[in-house]
């Protein structure tokens, strides 16, 4: 009997794991109709074999690399990942076009008090027509925003690492 209640559990706690949290899912959703301007869309995960993925500076899991597909055809891709900032991580999603430029960069969670302000649109449009060839150098070409350096370093690597992975992924033939 114990080992029944045992086999339920797990089996229970396996369906429920995969995919975004809802909170979260409500967010992309919301972003990737407005970016794309699509009311119905497929967002389907990318897996990546694990041989592949230890090469890559950035992680990707079974749930967090999306390819979003409207009426059959691919619009885009969508990352969503986690960065730290000072004391916690932050959520944050990109946005790509099908050929792999950056779209849109949204933080969907900051968990800190301090460093909000890389949220905002107008810090997080500079991302925007980034591509793997892109160098991204903070207080260079990414500017810096005082009271959140630690989580602007972050964001900036999070995106050079993207966008790093992202070209090796081309290279080798899965995008």
């Amino acid at each position: 009997m114990y080992f029944k209640q045992i086999s339920i559990l797990v089996l229970a706690v396996t369906l429920f794991s995969f995919g975004l949290p809802k909170k979260i899912q409500k967010k992309v959703d919301k972003e990737i109709k407005a970016t794309y301007e699509v009311e119905n869309f497929a967002f389907n995960a990318i897996s990546i074999p694990e041989t592949i993925t230890k090469e890559l500076p950035s992680k990707f899991g079974s749930d967090n690399f999306f390819e979003i597909k409207s009426e059959n055809k691919n619009i885009g891709y969508a990352y969503i990942a986690k960065a730290p900032s000072k004391t916690a991580k932050f959520d944050y999603l990109v946005l790509l076009d099908k050929q792999l430029i950056v779209k849109k960069a949204k933080v969907l969670i900051y968990r800190e008090e301090y460093g909000g302000e890389i949220g905002s649109k107008r810090w997080l449009k500079q991302f925007i027509g980034k591509t793997e060839n892109d160098e991204l150098r903070y207080n260079d070409n990414i500017i810096a925003i005082s009271g959140a350096t630690i989580s602007v370093r972050s964001m900036t690597n999070a995106m050079n690492d993207l966008l790093q992975s992202l070209k090796i992924l081309n290279e080798k033939g899965i995008l």
